[in-house]
């Protein structure tokens, strides 16, 4: 009895040392995973409070529940200025970018898995290595481009060099590539070409990575700021950006109406983000992105 108690007690130890273990894990990965939100959410919440505290500045501490809190900032951010035209125009031009990248990342990346022709993985790479080129380098010779067709000043002008994503091409492309190609054979069997293929095959399947290419489109048309500066020239063609860029003064700030702008930018892609979360890293997971 003896023998056999020791050794039960043996054999309990490490489990027990090894369930703490996990337990002391699993409560450090808790915290930091609480910390880092914390860190997400304060600048967001501080926002909020700055644009609901009147005279409010960057350096004095605002109260988390302001005493003599007023939507004010908001109504003067309508009042005093176009406010309600610059989103109308940047939700736009958002949506129009997003609907423009999905068709053509969606047809590309389907032309690109499974409709392979001599060379396409040098024009697919070639296609991939334009992802280096940042955007300032481009800024001249796509402007003296969209002068000579009379597109400087105009909507179409700020949206042409953003209807094609090599990155959204490359994300749909990976997630086709996880679709069976069994499921393809057997639409064809049925008489079904390569459009009734990709509309009733390959869509339904990738759900989870386009809404990914939906939230990234929309969040990178709608925080673009220096393409839209440099061809929309007319106030009235502002978009969001440009016109929170111009609330701040060169000697005095409202900063109240500054944060309240802000915070109407945030709200789309907050609201857009929430809709779609439970897709996007699912579509990322799925892609292969690391």
């Amino acid at each position: 009895m003896a023998d056999t108690a020791v050794r039960t007690l043996a054999v309990a130890a490490p489990r027990a040392h090894g369930s703490a273990g996990r337990r002391a894990r699993t409560v450090l990965l808790h915290v930091v995973v609480i910390a880092g939100a914390l860190a997400m959410l304060v600048p967001f919440v501080w926002t909020v409070v700055v644009s609901i505290t009147p005279g409010a500045t960057l350096t004095s501490t605002p109260e988390l529940i302001p005493s003599d809190a007023s939507l004010g900032a908001y109504g003067r951010l309508f009042a005093e200025r176009p406010f309600g035209q610059v989103v109308l125009n940047s939700l736009m031009l958002a949506v129009a970018t997003t609907l423009a990248q999905l068709v053509t990342s969606s047809t590309a990346a389907y032309a690109f898995s499974r409709l392979p022709f001599r060379g396409s993985g040098v024009v697919f790479g070639v296609y991939l290595a334009t992802m280096m080129i940042p955007l300032q380098v481009l800024i001249v010779p796509l402007f003296v481009e969209l002068k000579s067709f009379g597109l400087i000043d105009t909507y179409l002008g700020a949206l042409l060099p953003s209807i094609a994503s090599a990155f959204g091409i490359f994300l749909l492309r990976q997630a086709i590539n996880q679709v069976p190609r069994e499921l393809d054979e057997a639409a064809t069997l049925d008489g079904a070409g390569h459009l009734r293929i990709f509309a009733s095959v390959i869509l339904p399947n990738i759900g989870p990575a386009i809404a990914t290419l939906t939230v990234f489109a929309f969040m990178n048309s709608w925080n673009s700021f220096l393409w839209p500066l440099i061809v929309l020239r007319s106030p009235e063609l502002q978009t969001l950006p440009i016109a929170l860029a111009g609330l701040q003064g060169q000697y005095t700030s409202d900063w109240d109406v500054i944060m309240a702008g802000s915070v109407v930018s945030i709200l789309p892609m907050l609201a857009l983000y929430i809709f779609a979360q439970r897709y996007v890293i699912q579509g990322v997971a799925s892609s292969g992105i690391k």
